[in-house]
């Protein structure tokens, strides 16, 4: 699983493998930087090299983003979508599911509170995966936590999505059969 903390200046990524139940262990993690300076198109095509590098190395099966939710700074909250979007596209051209995940959701994920700050965070990435230090900087960490939200989350997303479309035949089957029953009583 890959999983990415969008951002122009500093885009954390990460590479987690998930186990049986809520194992989890680190492959990669690092942050690719953009210079301030530089102008949006360079930036975003220094954070897609990035992204592009770390899917050609590591080949993940999915990868997970985390989505801007809500950001005073209208340009900060642009950017950080427009990375996020790049990193989407270059998984789509490889055949990969995206995800998207809230802070909220991997917080809650990862700390077992949707309110915990970087600090709590980071430090439970620290314990889950039992390294000797948290990953820095908090980007670093934020991306090991995205994946692992989606590693652990995954699989109950999908037993959903199953469950519903299961439902969704049932219903339609079950409809099908009432029409035909009235058709045949007039």
């Amino acid at each position: 699983m890959l999983g990415v903390d969008p951002g122009l200046t500093r885009c954390g990524i990460a590479v987690v493998d998930g186990g049986r139940g809520r194992q989890v262990t680190a492959v990669a993690v690092d942050v690719i930087r953009t210079p301030v300076e530089a102008d949006l198109a360079t930036r975003l095509l220094l954070v897609s090299d990035g992204v592009e590098r770390w899917l050609d190395h590591y080949k993940p099966d999915a990868v997970a983003v985390e989505r801007v939710f809500s950001q005073y700074n209208v340009r900060t909250a642009m950017g950080t979508a427009q990375a996020g979007g790049v990193v989407a596209l270059a998984a789509a051209r490889r055949g990969l599911p995206v995800e998207f995940h809230t802070p909220s959701e991997v917080k809650a994920a990862v700390t077992g509170s949707g309110r915990a700050d970087k600090k709590q965070v980071a430090t439970m990435v620290t314990r889950l995966l039992k390294l000797e230090v948290a990953p820095k900087p908090a980007d670093a960490a934020d991306a090991i936590a995205i994946a692992i939200c989606h590693l652990w989350r995954g699989p109950m997303k999908a037993r959903l999505a199953e469950a519903e479309a299961k439902a969704a035949e049932l219903a339609r089957t079950h409809k099908a059969r009432l029409a035909a029953a009235a058709k045949e009583a007039r």
